[in-house]
Formats: C-alpha cells, structure tokens, sequence
C-alpha cells in the first residue's frame, strides 16, 4: 500500500469511527463556529483554514467565521483555543509549529494538553534546494561535500527556532555535519538568497521551491518529508538518500479545546475528511503542493505526541532555550 492510499485509509477509517459515536455526542453544530486562524491572512494555513470553514457552512448551514490571529509562531491563536469553552464552537487551524512552541518560548498553556487534536487536514510537503553551484545532484553527494568543508557551507531558514532552522539542524545531527546557520526574517528571503548565491541550502515548502528548482535557478534534493510526495513523485526522501530515521512533514491541522467531547471532535473530523478526500479538491491541493490526508483524531494524536519530544531534543542540543 503507498503512502497516499495507507492516509486515505486512516482517513475513511476515522469517518467510519464517527458514526459510531454520533448516537452519544452532542446535537453539533446548533450555532456559528469560530475559526481561529494561526497564521496571517494569504498564507497557506488561513487558505487551508478558509477552504474548510466555507466547506463545513455549506454542508452543516452554520456560519463558520474566520478570526486570524497570527503572531508568537501560532502561539497567539493556540492559547485563544485552549483557554475557550469546550464546547466544539471554538476551533483552531495551525501547522506544525505548534509542536516547536514549548522548546523555544515559554507559553501559559500546555499545547499536549490543553487542545484537543481533531485532524491532520494537509502535508505540506518540504524539499531541501542547493544553488547550482554546489556540486551535488543528491542528498549522499551535499554530504560528502560538506564533510569536507565544515563550516564552511551556509543554510537559510526563517528565523531563529523556525520549523526550517529546526529542520536543518536535525539534519546536520544525524549526519554530523558542521554548517553554518544563517536566519532571515521569512521564508521567501531565506529562498532569495539561495538562489543569489549567497547561501548554499535551505529546505523550504515545494509551493514555495518549485519555481526555482524547474527553472534551474535551484537545485532539489529530496523530500524532507517521511515518505515521499505525489507532489514531487520522482524524488526520493532525505532517509531514503542515506539519512535513516530523518523525516519532517510539514502539517495543517485543526484542534479543539482540551476537554471537548470526543463524539464532537469525531463529528468535526469526518465532515473535513469527507471534503478533503472528493477527487477534485484532492487534485486541486496536488497542484498547490498540499497532500490531502483528513486523519482521524486518535491517528493524529500519536503523530502530535511524538512531535514535543523530537524537537525540545534538536532544540536543547542546538542551545535554544524556552524565553
């Protein structure tokens, strides 16, 4: 079974899950839903946020407003959600982000504990890029190179304790390679200046990447993801190219408050599943770069749990610590 029909799967299994549990959940939805948005307006995480919220109106006939509330790397709208009523009226539209939060910034709520995870929507799926002047057409070759030149080699990423900054480091540990790290503010700068020259590798989303790569003005490696991508089907993973046990996926998803009734996260799911998984948005969301997946709740829970701990690792031996 490949990567997509194994996420299609889960998915329908997580829809079949929620029949069984409407009997004892709530009458939901009966009124508006608010739809707090991590991310500012434009981004890939309010389109995904919006799509959703306007699907859900459709079928449910309950306004389904959406709120930005961008600022602190998700922060800002994740702490809005954990502290709302848990009554399934407030729901949060993050990325994985939130999974780095506790490791670089001191938060009053607990994101393990306080928000209750409903589903995986999409996979963002990242690709590592070099500048054509670095000598290697594979992930084995940018190794070997850099070996020989520690230091010496620069990577970009969107700040200081950014998914990206995170994502290269966990790369540099597994594979013992010293680099140079080299923080922008935003992602687009950090590609700019790959493609400038100026900067040797960054890994950033396909979306944001392939513009570069298919014109030559860049070079793609690999997928940083755990499997490999329909996005991107003839490139291989970073763990497939020689790193074992390196797999980073990029997700949007949508939470609720901690402590919701769980027939009312299951109810949430299974309409989102349902309008992510139709052929035409799945393939609308192939071309922005997005892999639909619409897991179900207890499916996203494991992966969610097993984000904290990764990260608060790469981040406590690369020195960042909570401010």
């Amino acid at each position: 079974m490949n990567a997509l029909a194994a996420r299609t799967c889960g998915a329908l299994l997580g829809v079949c899950a929620a029949g069984v549990a409407y009997a004892q959940a709530p009458a939901y939805p009966t009124k508006a839903i608010r739809n707090v948005i991590a991310l500012a307006p434009g981004g890939g995480v309010d389109t995904i946020g919006r799509f959703i919220g306007q699907k859900l109106s459709q079928s449910w006939g309950q306004s389904v407003i959406a709120d930005n509330r961008p600022g602190a790397g998700g922060a800002i709208a994740a702490e809005i959600v954990a502290r709302a009523p848990a009554d399934g009226y407030t729901i949060l539209t993050t990325s994985a982000g939130l999974t780095i939060t506790p490791s670089i910034m001191k938060l009053s709520y607990d994101p393990a504990k306080d928000l209750l995870p409903v589903t995986l929507a999409v996979v963002s799926p990242g690709v590592m890029v070099v500048h054509p002047s670095v000598p290697a057409k594979n992930v084995k070759e940018l190794i070997a190179f850099t070996r020989q030149r520690p230091n010496e080699l620069f990577y970009s990423s969107s700040g200081q304790g950014s998914a990206q900054h995170l994502t290269m480091a966990l790369f540099t540990q597994l594979t013992a390679l010293k680099m140079t790290h080299v923080p922008y503010k935003g992602t687009a700068p950090s590609i700019t200046d790959v493609v400038a020259g100026r900067i040797a590798v960054t890994v950033a989303s396909v979306i944001s990447t392939r513009p570069m790569f298919t014109s030559g003005k860049l070079r793609a490696l690999a997928v940083v993801g755990a499997k490999r991508t329909p996005a991107l089907p003839e490139y291989p993973t970073v763990a497939e190219s020689g790193v074992p046990g390196f797999g980073v996926d990029n997700w949007y998803a949508l939470f609720l408050p901690g402590g919701t009734d769980k027939g009312i996260a299951l109810k949430l799911q299974e309409a989102i599943a349902r309008t992510l998984l139709e052929p035409e948005t799945r393939k609308m969301l192939l071309g922005q770069g997005l892999d639909a997946v619409g897991s179900s709740p207890d499916e996203f829970a494991k992966l969610y749990a097993a984000e904290f701990p990764k990260w608060a690792k790469v981040a406590k031996d690369i020195g960042l610590q909570p401010n």
